[in-house]
């Protein structure tokens, strides 16, 4: 789980992520509204937690901008003031979960993967296909990666989801030729390998993280 943690008291960030990364969850941080708000909008993550009170832009802004560009990210903010127009207040923002401060952290934890389970499940829904942060939603023909939304061809996005549904997994060129191309006999060309590539440079080329590597002698896998 990819979590953005927008919040700047050192202590209580410091405190939050320490604890979720001993849950093993990969934690993003964020001290201020603006960068928060930038981070929210140009990456992909699977909850953010919110605080209120921030410098340059406080916490409803932030959540509302989110929502005002169609990003669907659970969001539980935290604060300080837990009154009911306090809390009316962040959910007409667009938030999902409110945890008011002091909070144990437990609890905290609990919300975060209630909120995650409950946007899992939401997701089937539409039909996504997953791996790292590159998204297939197969509704739509749709291929986004951190965020990003990739523009592929027919057979680019047949070959995409071929290795998604196989990820972890050697796929050698006669195994793509035969499901996507559906061949059955070495046509004597490399029709594989220029695809493959095609897909890299629009898939790979721009992030840190290639998702789809050579295995010499054999095929191709696709592994986060």
């Amino acid at each position: 789980m990819k979590i953005l943690l927008i919040e700047d008291e050192p202590n209580v960030s410091s405190f939050i992520k320490k604890g979720l990364e001993e849950q093993l969850f990969d934690v993003e941080c964020a001290f201020d509204g603006l960068s928060g708000k930038s981070s929210a909008l140009n990456n992909r993550y699977d909850v953010i937690i919110l605080d209120v009170n921030l410098p340059g832009m406080n916490g409803f802004e932030v959540s509302k901008t989110i929502r005002e560009q169609k990003i669907k990210t659970p969001i539980l903010m935290l604060t300080a003031f837990g009154t009911t127009d306090d809390k009316l207040k962040g959910f007409e923002a667009g938030t999902d979960d409110y945890l008011v401060k002091p909070f144990e952290f437990r609890e905290l934890l609990a919300r975060v993967k209630a909120l995650h389970n409950r946007n899992s499940n939401s997701n089937m829904d539409t039909n996504l296909l997953k791996i790292a942060d590159l998204e297939l939603n197969m509704d739509e023909k749709i291929a986004i990666r951190a965020g990003k939304r990739i523009d592929l061809t027919a057979k680019e996005f047949g070959l995409l989801e071929y290795f998604i549904r196989n990820k972890g997994k050697v796929v050698s060129r006669m195994d793509i030729s035969e499901k996507v191309w559906d061949i059955n006999f070495d046509t004597g060309t490399n029709v594989v390998d220029v695809y493959v590539n095609f897909l890299r440079k629009k898939v790979d080329k721009d992030f840190d993280k290639k998702l789809i590597n050579t295995v010499v002698g054999m095929g191709y896998i696709m592994r986060d």
